[in-house]
């Protein structure tokens, strides 16, 4: 049973995925793609995704969810935050949809799951798009440790924006206290610093996928990065271009993590153009 919510344009739809109450956002018609947010503090789908889903709902059904644990999507007593829970939830929000085969845009943290449902539920999945993409062994960066570290006050929020975009114009005071007040809402925080304890290599380590799996892949897949993205490494995504023997990469210039925000309608264009293309 869905339900729709209306207080903020982050709360949209909700759905039971085995008990959990799921907010996701559902736009547009056609051929459905998923797309799964990154880890950022106090981060929403339709924070990651605002810029993407009017413009792909123009040509595909667009679904968003927030993951378990995040945004408005419940938090449970007792849950244990990991790559299997997280993936585990993802394929229950499908089942609870009635979608078979999807297409799925993961960006950073969302493209190790991305990576995991279609190694481990590969007839589920029809083309990937990896955007600064989590999910092959790398050393974390200070930027990455900062981001998983993320201790609650407006100059620490500021500072994290400024690591995440390359344009500076993009973020300011006001965007800070905003999200902020997202990283900070009742079980937030709590949530948040529960997923990813010190050491944080031991998280990255955790959501890589073998490289075997990655290789066995014979999914069409679109690997996005932005070339001087502070929090995940270019190297992953050139990683990954040698792994899947159906990929393209596609790397932008004067871009940080947020290419989807930065670039918004190239970013736009090409994966609408990617998914839109059967070869």
């Amino acid at each position: 049973m869905t339900t729709s919510i209306q207080h903020s344009p982050e709360i949209a739809k909700s759905i039971d995925v085995n008990g959990i109450a799921t907010n996701y956002h559902d736009e547009g018609e056609g051929a459905p793609v998923i797309l799964i947010h990154g880890s950022g503090p106090g981060v929403t789908a339709w924070a990651n995704w605002r810029t993407t889903i009017p413009v792909l709902a123009e040509k595909f059904r667009v679904i968003a969810p927030d993951i378990l644990g995040f945004g408005y999507t419940e938090r449970p007593n007792g849950v244990e935050y990991n790559s299997a829970t997280w993936t585990d939830h993802l394929v229950g929000f499908l089942d609870a949809l009635g979608l078979d085969k999807v297409s799925i845009v993961g960006n950073s943290f969302g493209g190790s799951l991305a990576l995991r449902i279609a190694t481990e539920h590969p007839d589920r999945v029809d083309k990937l798009v990896l955007m600064g993409s989590v999910g092959v062994p790398f050393e974390i960066t200070v930027g990455l440790d900062a981001v998983w570290g993320f201790e609650p006050s407006l100059p620490a929020m500021r500072k994290l924006l400024d690591v995440f975009a390359y344009d500076r114009s993009l973020v300011n005071d006001e965007l800070a206290e905003l999200r902020l007040a997202a990283a900070t809402r009742p079980g937030v925080q709590e949530a948040f610093s529960a997923m990813f304890p010190a050491p944080r290599q031991q998280g990255v380590d955790a959501m890589a996928v073998a490289d075997d799996r990655i290789a066995a892949l014979e999914h069409e897949t679109l690997i996005v990065h932005g070339r001087d993205d502070q929090v995940i490494p270019l190297s992953n995504s050139l990683r990954l271009l040698e792994l899947i023997e159906r990929s393209q990469l596609h790397v932008f210039g004067r871009c940080g993590h947020w290419v989807q925000i930065e670039h918004a309608a190239r970013f736009n264009s090409l994966v609408a153009g990617f998914l839109s293309v059967r070869i």
